[in-house]
């Protein structure tokens, strides 16, 4: 059975979500209202309506175009979610509840709200909840989130200076791990390491990669090489550059040349004893 997919995202360059068309002509750009678990939401097609045979998964549906009102609508959504933030921050305040409110997101009937929080602990919200449902008068969910995810949301400035990668184009969170900034010759002081939500930072796997490839053939640091020059021990490795610092020693002094990787050769322990 073929099926009419399009793909939307609810913010630009948010993550992507699949529906069906709906047999509309949807084109990369386009406003749409579609069906989700949260209620009807303004989302924007990013790419052109595929049609594809035997699709594994079920898909909802696209409702409709969106209309004047309905931008309208989520415009004033977008500053209703401010108040109802604020107004969960005080309520959680009054309660004594040991949570951090993320943001608010109110779909576009205004029939449900969902209040993402950040917390150290379990944390008992049900009388937040009713205090919230007897304000707003819809269903109100409160999702605990981790803080990869709040930092997601809420976006900033990267290390690097520039928006952090998983606000700004990052579908899915890549799996850093610390053998990865070893590959790369980074100092593993955590502070440097680190992306805004206290984890190892996402960009550490784009190049891991071809790191690990370049690091294969990268002689050991302080393993004895021979080069045009003689007999040195290796300092330091360019992995980028493919280059090997050499020392030698000279009587009180010694001096560091650097040669490119094809320039040396690894000499193996017997040989360094003979």
């Amino acid at each position: 059975m073929q099926i009419d997919k399009v793909d939307v995202s609810y913010e630009p360059n948010g993550k992507i979500y699949s529906f069906l068309a709906n047999k509309m002509a949807l084109k990369k750009g386009d406003v749409v209202v579609v069906d989700t678990v949260r209620g009807l939401e303004l989302a924007y097609v990013v790419k052109d309506v595929e049609y594809i045979e035997n699709y594994p998964h079920e898909l909802k549906k696209v409702i409709r175009m969106a209309t004047d009102d309905d931008i309208k609508q989520n415009k004033i959504n977008i500053e209703k979610q401010k108040e109802i933030k604020k107004t969960a921050e005080n309520l959680s305040q009054s309660l004594g509840l040991d949570m951090k409110i993320t943001n608010a997101e109110l779909s576009l009937d205004q029939s449900k709200i969902v209040i993402n929080f950040t917390s150290d602990n379990r944390v008992d919200f049900r009388e937040l909840v009713k205090k919230l449902a007897a304000i707003y008068r819809c269903r109100i969910e409160l999702h605990q989130i981790g803080q990869r995810v709040e930092t997601q949301l809420l976006g900033g400035l990267g290390p690097c200076g520039r928006e952090v990668c998983c606000s700004r184009f990052l579908k899915d969170f890549d799996h850093a791990t610390i053998k990865m900034a070893k590959n790369q010759g980074l100092s593993l002081n955590p502070s440097k390491i680190s992306g805004l939500c206290g984890r190892l930072m996402c960009c550490l796997a784009y190049e891991n990669e071809i790191y690990a490839e370049i690091s294969k053939k990268m002689p050991k640091i302080n393993s004895e090489v021979k080069t045009k020059d003689g007999v040195g021990k290796v300092v330091y490795n360019n992995l980028l550059k493919q280059t090997v610092d050499v020392k030698f020693e000279k009587g009180d002094s010694f001096e560091i040349v650097n040669y490119a990787l094809d320039e040396i050769t690894v000499l193996e322990v017997k040989d360094v004893k003979a």
